[in-house]
């Protein structure tokens, strides 16, 4: 194994950890691939038979493992309807130990357009330091980072363990609350290890201490009653196109930053991108401008964004000559944290009311929302978990927020309020999670494994 596979460990600890991880890794990465091989797209468009069978497999997984409890269960959506199966694992520790809930999913998102993909999306492909395939990193890699921290340690463990691998994050966790309200004593636990996150960059951990939470807002604008020939009425009467096109230009100022007065956010964060390593990891075009202000990291972090993901207009290939009388669009929302969906939802719907051209009538539609979360930094399990990081990557640790969201944390810490909430995971910036070609870096999976093992180590050592 080269230098630029295996990470330099800090400890002798993290060291025989990582040689322990050597004896089994080509299993894992076999395990990982039989995991990518079923497409589990929780979203009700597509097959569900995969989702069920991803996690069965998981559950024969958590049996292997040695979880003497192991269940697959549902709950009911807020229409009624079952969500997606998630898989529930536990194992008691000694008496008095605290209970670490080990969180990762087993459900993907869509491929999207295949031909954009250089490898089958469900075949595990290893390519140099990387292995291909949607889920490789979000988040079947998760899952096995669970499993295999906990194998590296056998029985040499002083903690309380529950596993649990939901089915349904990409479809936005519908049996979410009711799962966790139906299920909570067989959830119940001190720390919750969400590994569903990324690291700072390709060899350097990351715990996430800040996520920007959601929301989505779908709305029509409306100025004729019926589509018009844009010869005959053209130049005089204003059609719905113009309208929207006018309104959601207000929705950002001059350099690009949200114009919407209400939202929040800073203009600092505790580390920084590097502008070059930001362009390359997202794709900006040569000469295309970054927009905002501020630092890029609260940018990304703690400053709101809105972006239009939807919008209805008539396809260029098969448009005629007439004046649109309405036209809908979709908004996507990042909430700044201490800020609140709903008081999002509130300012941009106000924006919109207040700044229609023309008269223009706005109608608003469905929209949705998650909450931002801010870890408590002062928590002493905190600095166990950076330390860990720093051992199994050999590499100092740093705190980071994450643009995305996952607003089911608000719903864990409604439920358990007073366990402490690590998000952690193996993505890195160019892993393209839900993006074509989606990939993992195995040596920092590696990493991650070695981590969460000295972690566990750790909790079981430290008083609860």
């Amino acid at each position: 194994m080269t230098d630029s596979q295996h990470p330099r460990p800090a400890s002798a600890r993290a060291a025989e950890l990582h040689t322990a991880l050597d004896t089994v890794f080509d299993q894992v990465k076999e395990t990982l691939a039989s995991l990518v091989a079923l497409p589990s797209i929780a979203w009700p468009s597509f097959d569900q038979s995969h989702v069920a069978a991803s996690a069965e497999a998981v559950a024969g997984l958590a049996r292997e493992a040695g979880f003497p409890s192991v269940e697959v269960l549902t709950a009911p959506t807020a229409s009624g309807v079952d969500g997606a199966p998630a898989v529930v694992a536990r194992r008691e520790g000694p008496a008095g130990a605290r209970t670490v809930v080990l969180y990762a999913h087993h459900d993907v998102q869509p491929t999207g357009d295949e031909t954009l993909w250089n490898t089958p999306p469900f075949v595990a492909t290893e390519i140099g330091d990387r292995i291909y395939g949607r889920g490789a990193s979000d988040d079947k890699a998760g899952i096995l980072v669970h499993l295999t921290a906990l194998r590296l340690l056998g029985d040499d463990l002083g903690v309380g363990v529950v596993l649990f691998v939901e089915g349904e994050e990409e479809a936005g966790s519908p049996s979410f609350q009711n799962f966790l309200r139906t299920h909570r004593d067989k959830l119940a636990g001190d720390v919750i290890v969400v590994a569903d996150s990324g690291n700072w960059k390709v060899g350097t951990p990351a715990l996430t201490t800040s996520l920007r939470g959601m929301a989505s807002l779908e709305f029509t604008v409306s100025t004729l009653d019926h589509a018009v020939h844009s010869g005959m009425y053209g130049g005089v009467v204003p059609d719905a196109a113009l309208a929207m096109t006018r309104l959601l230009a207000t929705l950002h100022g001059e350099s690009g930053a949200v114009a919407v007065s209400g939202l929040g956010g800073e203009t600092r964060a505790d580390v920084e991108y590097d502008e070059a390593e930001l362009r390359r990891d997202s794709g900006v075009l040569d000469g295309v401008e970054l927009i905002g202000d501020g630092s890029l990291a609260s940018r990304l972090w703690s400053q709101p964004s809105i972006t239009v993901i939807g919008l209805d207009l008539p396809n260029v290939d098969v448009s005629s000559n007439t004046l649109q009388h309405s036209v809908r669009a979709k908004l996507s929302i990042r909430v700044a944290p201490g800020g609140t969906p709903a008081d999002a939802l509130a300012a941009v719907k106000e924006h919109l009311r207040s700044h229609a051209p023309f008269g223009a009538q706005v109608e608003f539609g469905a929209d949705e929302g998650g909450s931002p979360w801010r870890a408590d930094t002062e928590d002493p399990v905190v600095d166990t978990a950076m330390a860990a990081l720093s051992d199994g990557f050999g590499t100092e640790a740093v705190q980071v927020g994450l643009g995305g969201s996952i607003p089911f944390i608000a719903d864990l810490l409604e439920e358990f309020p007073s366990a402490s909430i690590l998000v952690t995971g193996v993505e890195d910036p160019d892993a393209r999670a839900h993006s074509a070609n989606e990939s993992l870096h195995v040596p920092d999976f590696r990493s991650a494994i070695v981590s969460e093992a000295l972690l566990l180590e750790a909790l079981g050592r430290a008083e609860g």
